[in-house]
């Protein structure tokens, strides 16, 4: 067993999160589970989470309208849940200064394309699709990468391509990334695990 321990960060499905979790049970990924946080209390990430005995947060301006202070409980339920790395699976907010310093190279995002393409603030879910559709690119992807202060910014760890077939839509595009999306995902979890990637520097 390695002494990775993940915590969660989802916004909505937070369905990369429970492939990844999934992994985790199955003993597919050497890894433990610290806690799963959200900004919208009403996520079904944070349902599904419940459900299987896993602690749970909503922490969001709505919880803490500091800003500061909603970074300090970000930051402080992670670490007294003993999370090593941070996942982010649809978590549509930045983070604060005080949980990227604790995390420093240890929050990791997943994005439906190829970065540094169709990135950036309002682009995610469907949206990132239909620009794909509407610019003709014959190939996506998805990137995992670190997060830092930016949306989509940080140094990216893996990418994977994903063909863009003829009569795609949004919706079978975003199927065929998704899935592309949790294989990549658990993949570089476990390389970091089992220290074949390192992710200083």
């Amino acid at each position: 067993m390695s002494n990775m321990k993940l915590g969660f960060m989802a916004s909505h499905n937070g369905s990369t999160a429970m492939a990844i979790v999934k992994a985790i049970r199955d003993g597919e990924l050497p890894a433990g589970i610290a806690c799963f946080i959200s900004n919208n209390k009403e996520a079904p990430a944070l349902g599904a989470a419940a459900a299987l005995g896993i602690p749970c947060y909503h922490l969001s301006s709505r919880t803490h309208p500091d800003a500061d202070d909603l970074d300090a409980a970000i930051r402080d339920t992670l670490l007294q849940h003993g999370a090593t790395h941070v996942v982010l699976s649809g978590y549509m907010k930045k983070l604060g200064p005080k949980t990227l310093a604790a995390f420093h190279n240890r929050i990791l995002n997943v994005h439906p394309s190829l970065l540094p393409k169709y990135g950036g603030k309002g682009m995610y879910g469907r949206r990132v699709h239909e620009a794909v559709l509407e610019a003709g690119e014959s190939v996506t992807g998805v990137t995992v990468h670190l997060a830092d202060d930016e949306y989509d910014h940080g140094n990216i760890v893996a990418q994977c391509q994903v063909p863009v077939l003829a009569g795609d839509t949004p919706e079978t595009l975003a199927a065929r990334v998704q899935a592309e999306e949790r294989k990549l995902f658990v993949s570089v979890l476990r390389d970091i695990a089992t220290g074949r990637l390192s992710l200083d520097g």
